[in-house]
């Protein structure tokens, strides 16, 4: 889920434009961050534009290829939060209580944004700023939560920061530990999900791999090997922003496959996990191509995925099984949908029978790769209901 630039090997004539994108993109949050340092404090001003602003409907009539008696999907998209024009919302955990913790990448803040109650609209509040970019956040216990941090664009060194907040009311102090600094020289570590208790899968961009965490008893220590390495998962050529190679990643228990996607590659790829060992059990397979792929939610039941494209600003639904016969459709973003700008994360409610029905997704508003109106927008949180 970091900022993206072009797959170079695919399609060549649009390289230049999207570079041309990528730039405008690093050149505006160059711009806001110096023209305001403190800009990040104010969403809890009096000046803050949040809450439910707008909602839109999206037919999943848009199909690759298909047939007839395929189901239709329909999504339709409400904006939670709104947050200003030149932040980067990058993953969205949803707590028990319906209230959610969104990290953010401009300037390194980890949110609360209260649990929202219909069009009443809500206000995020600024909990704790890292010292590195925050990428994904993973609950592991309730109310216990793992962020992965990485200086991605600088030192290059990534961090495991534990988040303990079980004692923890909004206005008081946010309690964050760092647990690991990862081995690797050159690291972006990016997506991350949970494989079983107190072991953590972390994706690193950088690298090109999978790194597998492992959690002392209390949470509070841990150590990193590479869980598997491919060529699928290499990033593109050193550029900045740098177009990332791996990036999202989720568990399915009930199948016993972990789903990746490789965003410079425009790949979705699963592999087969041992049940014991809790290794590969196979060479990574391909499920899907063809999209500038970056995080996702997993319908187990459904046996899809709901996968964000980030830069190409849809939401894609791809069968787990590529030998299904399921085809893939856009439930959101086609036609071009100005609300759904850089859709970057994607997370389930936590409601009964919110699995594939609701979900909640992050956006950059353009920031990374401006829409096809040139229009940067605000970022904001949305939620989708699926029908």
């Amino acid at each position: 889920m970091q900022p993206t630039t072009t797959h170079g090997q695919k399609r060549l004539t649009l390289h230049r434009s999207r570079a041309i994108l990528i730039a405008a993109g690093a050149m505006a949050l160059a711009v806001l961050t110096a023209a305001s340092p403190s800009y990040g404090q104010q969403l809890t001003t009096s000046n803050s534009t949040i809450g439910v602003t707008a909602d839109r409907h999206h037919s999943g009539g848009s199909y690759r290829g298909g047939r007839d008696e395929q189901q239709h999907i329909t999504a339709r998209l409400m904006t939670v939060a709104e947050f200003p024009v030149g932040y980067f919302l990058e993953n969205v955990a949803v707590r028990a209580d319906g209230s959610m913790l969104v990290t953010e990448l401009s300037k390194n803040g980890l949110w609360y944004v209260p649990a929202p109650t219909g069009s009443t609209p809500v206000q995020p509040v600024l909990i704790h700023t890292f010292d590195q970019p925050p990428f994904d956040i993973k609950e592991t216990q309730r109310n216990v939560f793992y962020v992965d941090t990485s200086a991605y664009l600088t030192t290059h060194q990534s961090y495991l920061q534990r988040v303990d907040l079980r004692h923890w009311k909004p206005g008081m102090p946010v309690p964050v530990q760092q647990v690991l600094k990862f081995p690797a020289p050159i690291s972006a570590v990016d997506g991350s999900c949970v494989l079983a208790p107190n072991v953590i899968l972390v994706t690193d961009a950088a690298a090109g791999l999978i790194w597998r965490v492992d959690l002392s008893a209390d949470g509070r220590k841990a150590i990193a090997r590479v869980w598997l390495k491919d060529p699928s998962m290499n990033p593109g050529p050193p550029v900045v922003p740098p177009q990332p190679g791996i990036n999202g990643i989720k568990y399915d228990a009930k199948t016993g496959y972990v789903y990746y996607t490789s965003t410079f590659q425009e790949l979705f790829m699963r592999v087969r996990v041992d049940p014991t060992t809790l290794d590969p059990a196979a060479a990574p397979e391909l499920v899907a191509n063809g999209h500038l792929w970056d995080d996702f939610g997993l319908d187990e039941n459904a046996g899809v995925a709901y996968i964000t494209t980030h830069r190409q600003n849809t939401i894609e639904r791809v069968p787990l099984d590529p030998r299904s016969g399921q085809t893939e459709q856009a439930v959101a973003g086609v036609p071009f949908d100005p609300q759904l700008v850089g859709p970057s994360a994607f997370a389930w409610g936590r409601g009964p029978g919110d699995v594939g029905s609701v979900a909640y997704i992050t956006t950059d508003g353009g920031l990374t790769a401006p829409p096809p109106d040139g229009i940067v927008r605000p970022a904001k949180l949305l939620r989708a209901e699926l029908s």
